[in-house]
């Protein structure tokens, strides 16, 4: 499997996605205008989005993991 460089630039790309209201709101409702809006945004248009599946690796209209299993992505 081939490495992919994280840069400074995709982690405040990735922050931006991961704080942006329309992000939060797919990820967190899992349905409606939201989460049909950021499921195709994640295609190609949006950096920030491209950036948040680079640095997390999950798509940006997933949902977050439970609290104690994101501990284990800053590792």
């Amino acid at each position: 499997m081939e490495s992919v460089e994280i840069t400074e630039k995709d982690r405040k790309l990735a922050e931006q996605c991961r704080t942006c209201p329309l992000c939060k709101r797919a990820r967190r409702k899992q349905r409606g205008l939201a989460f049909w809006f950021v499921k195709r945004l994640e295609r190609g248009i949006c950096p920030a989005c491209k950036a948040y599946k680079k640095v997390y690796g999950r798509e940006p209209h997933e949902p977050e993991p439970p609290e104690e299993d994101r501990s284990l992505e800053s590792v």
